[in-house]
């Protein structure tokens, strides 16, 4: 899960990112989609392509990534990000069948710090299961980064003292 920008409240979970870039983009210029299977990563890619969107492809040793123009237009990326949760459905899907096959179960959540770091909480398989059949990964992603910028950025006063926005 990834920080909301915060010029766009509700837009999605995924982050500004450095990326290795050769020219004209910069890491201000780039949402960053995280995905834990090549599959639904591919078909995204594919979506994006037949849109027109520049795609860069990222991946790490639990990741697989889609950077795209920060600038995209926002009907577009509602589209996209609607596309994406389509895709996160999926991931779930491959990620459960791969863990009964396996007999391995396992479950996860990224927090992204503010740093750039990611970070991976382990969660209990059955406990995120739970969640993710009333919460979309969007509103996942969200619930997750405001408890990240609660803990980076402790704010001890009542929500009902702070200004729209901050909590």
């Amino acid at each position: 899960m990834t920080p909301v920008r915060k010029s766009r409240p509700n837009a999605g979970h995924f982050r500004r990112q450095l990326l290795p870039f050769h020219g004209r983009l910069t890491e201000n210029d780039m949402l960053d989609f995280v995905f834990f299977n090549p599959l639904p990563r591919h078909r995204f890619v594919d979506f994006l392509a037949a849109r027109g969107v520049t795609a860069i492809e990222t991946q790490d040793d639990e990741t697989f990534g889609v950077a795209i123009p920060d600038d995209t237009a926002d009907e577009l990326l509602d589209e996209i990000e609607a596309y994406y949760e389509e895709m996160m459905a999926l991931d779930q899907q491959i990620f459960e069948a791969d863990a009964q096959d396996s007999g391995h179960h396992a479950a996860g959540v990224v927090l992204n710090l503010a740093s750039g770091e990611s970070v991976y909480a382990r969660v209990d398989p059955l406990l995120l299961g739970k969640v993710m059949e009333v919460l979309t990964p969007l509103e996942l992603g969200e619930l997750v980064n405001a408890i990240v910028d609660a803990i980076e950025h402790p704010d001890a006063q009542p929500l009902c003292h702070r200004p729209d926005g901050s909590d």
